[in-house]
């Protein structure tokens, strides 16, 4: 650990989910870490499975100012998660709006944001050492792992340690300066820009990920701005 978040450090090597480890009793920066989930839980209610021992599953408890949306914070996660990729991996990572980071054009990490009297809980779920056969099938993003892109095999904790760093650093920044903060790091890894997309029905073209978090998606009959959603694109 090389900073403040991550004490205390709670670890189960079996639970439901880390979401559930935390409450607001707990420090701001507290973290609760699973060598594996039985009932881990991405956005929309679906589930995030991976076999013990495969992934990084994490979840950190948060006090944001009041004047920041608290719904923001899974683009914080996503930012700070795609660069400690970049940093695993040397490859380039991009950001799926609203929550989803992105190797190789597959679905490598999701976050969830969940209010918790007063406090957030920030989920992160990181795919680092499955093959190619132990990913899920009946995704609508085709998933994938650090290993299953570069075909290494990595030592989860130092990556781990790597992302609570980022999570801290980026997590100032959005307190201070907001998603303004955070915008050149996140608009360069606009996974959407330029695809066509469908939100709940209406299609278009994906324009960029907005300064206030929103996506702005360009269809016939002008600009949509879409605040929250499920967004699917063209492969």
């Amino acid at each position: 650990m090389r900073g403040r978040f991550g004490r205390p450090y709670l670890y189960l090597v079996s639970c439901e989910t880390t979401q559930r480890m935390l409450d607001s009793s707990q420090p701001e920066g507290a973290v609760a870490v699973a060598n594996e989930q039985t009932a881990g839980r991405g956005r929309m209610g679906r589930r995030w499975e991976a076999p013990a021992g495969s992934s990084i599953l994490v979840s950190l408890l948060l006090r944001p100012p009041t004047e920041r949306r608290a719904a923001e914070l899974t683009l914080v996660a996503g930012v700070a998660t795609a660069v400690v990729v970049e940093n695993a991996t040397g490859l380039a990572a991009q950001i799926k709006w609203p929550n989803d980071v992105m190797l190789a054009r597959r679905k490598v990490a999701g976050g969830l944001a969940e209010l918790k009297d007063g406090a957030v809980v920030l989920g992160i779920g990181l795919n680092v050492n499955q093959g190619p056969d132990e990913l899920p099938s009946d995704t609508k993003t085709i998933p994938g792992s650090l290993r299953s892109v570069t075909g290494r095999e990595y030592e989860r904790a130092p990556i781990l340690a790597d992302l609570l760093l980022e999570l801290e650093l980026r997590y100032d920044a959005w307190r201070e300066g907001g998603l303004d903060a955070l915008y050149d790091d996140l608009g360069a890894r606009d996974f959407l820009r330029g695809r066509r997309v469908t939100v709940d029905g209406v299609a278009g073209t994906a324009q960029m990920i907005a300064r206030d978090g929103q996506l702005v998606v360009g269809t016939e009959s002008g600009p949509l701005v879409v605040e929250s959603g499920e967004v699917l694109f063209e492969r």
